[in-house]
């Protein structure tokens, strides 16, 4: 018996379970998994560059589709890119924005981004490039003067997210957008919204970004597509080389049964887009409502009311420690994630979390909680009879040290 089977074995199979840990990993909605089984055994599964009949039927489900995704956004579907992850479109975003601009020298990125931003923007120095990392505030805020001080002659590209993937901060994107293009209309301005799109309303048609990063798996799509807004004009550079495809800067063989998926989830987020937003919010207020008032020591991480994304709570619980209260909150069936997924296998604490000033410890005491359709306010009100026993416990453990 493997280690993790005995593991799970001693863990057993909780009376009651509820799943808040949809940053990390997610399924696939009912209806999205039931478009896309077809594409995968019966139909349209050609590839879409070739010419010939199942090539060309292929094609026209691929632009219809690609149509479909673009319409929430207010962009036109041959600007959208699709690649495999939303980790590939920030990549492509910076890298290839690179590629095709040799003179600049400079990026630009919160302290907040997701890692995915972070490394990419870290890997350029290799390049001669300079990163400059702006701070943001208590709440996660970029501080826009502090951004409008570093933009130069030498910046070629600024990076922020419009949500804030842990602690659930509203970028002030347009804010931000229109301090850029005033101090210089050739540097270029993208967003990762990958934790914004389908929770707020996006319109790159007001707000005109040069780029922007999405992603289907965050809306109970299916993983393994993504896409990137490239902005009419803007020259990007694919980052690896492949075969012939309609992706010239993902080059790979499409898959239309991933495409139906994406398409399929876009539209009934945005069919349900307002009964969406309401039910998540409510739960949302009243799961961080009942845990900061149950339960002393706790600390809300990010910002409250319109400014905090409707999905995100995210406390920490002093005197505790993150790894031991996932594993005891997965025993009563309850499953989250502490500090930031991307660093709690090797036990640091969240780079988001040190950012807006939390101590190491206080960061590790952190807890992750998302919330989406599928969650029900009984689910709601079981975790909330749950988590201060649960706190007791761990606290008791470790002797609840004042942090």
């Amino acid at each position: 018996m493997s280690n993790i089977e005995g593991l799970l074995k001693q863990h057993g199979k909780p009376d009651k379970e509820v799943y808040l840990d949809w940053e990390n990993g997610s399924l696939v909605d009912k209806e999205v998994y039931a478009e896309m089984r077809p594409y995968y055994l019966e139909r349209t599964f050609g590839n879409p560059a070739i010419t010939h009949h199942m090539g060309w039927e292929t094609l026209d489900f691929y632009m219809k589709a690609k149509t479909k995704i673009a319409k929430p956004l207010n962009i036109d579907p041959q600007a959208l890119a699709l690649t495999h992850s939303f980790s590939e479109s920030n990549n492509l975003a910076i890298k290839g924005i690179a590629k095709m601009n040799k003179k600049r020298k400079k990026i630009i990125v919160s302290e907040a981004e997701h890692l995915s931003v972070i490394h990419t923007a870290k890997s350029m120095f290799g390049e001669q490039y300079k990163v400059e990392f702006i701070p943001v505030s208590n709440d996660g805020t970029v501080n826009l003067d502090i951004l409008q001080e570093r933009i130069d002659n030498e910046t070629l590209l600024v990076s922020l997210q419009t949500i804030n993937h842990e602690i659930g901060t509203i970028q002030p994107v347009k804010e931000a957008l229109e301090i850029v293009k005033d101090k210089d209309d050739s540097i270029l301005f993208h967003t990762d919204a990958t934790s914004a799109f389908g929770r707020i309303p996006l319109d790159y048609g007001k707000v005109e970004v040069d780029l922007a990063t999405i992603n289907s798996n965050r809306i109970l799509g299916p993983k393994g597509i993504a896409g990137l807004y490239i902005k009419d004009g803007i020259k990007i550079k694919a980052i690896y080389e492949g075969q012939l495809s309609l992706e010239i800067l993902s080059p790979d063989v499409e898959n239309p049964a991933l495409l139906a998926g994406f398409s399929k989830a876009v539209e009934i987020q945005f069919n349900r887009f307002d009964e969406i937003k309401n039910h998540t919010q409510n739960l949302r207020d009243k799961l961080l409502y009942g845990l900061q008032t149950s339960i002393e020591r706790t600390e809300i991480n990010g910002p409250s009311g319109e400014r905090r994304a409707p999905d995100n709570v995210n406390i920490s619980y002093l005197g505790c420690e993150g790894e031991a209260l996932t594993v005891e909150c997965s025993m009563n069936g309850i499953y989250v994630s502490s500090g930031s997924a991307c660093t709690s296998r090797v036990l640091m604490p969240s780079h988001i979390l040190t950012a807006i000033g939390r101590k190491p410890e206080e960061a590790h005491g952190s807890l992750l909680m998302k919330i989406n359709r599928l969650n029900t306010e009984e689910q709601i009100e079981y975790v909330l009879e749950r988590m201060p026993k649960i706190i007791k416990r761990i606290r008791s453990i470790t002797g609840g040290i004042e942090l």
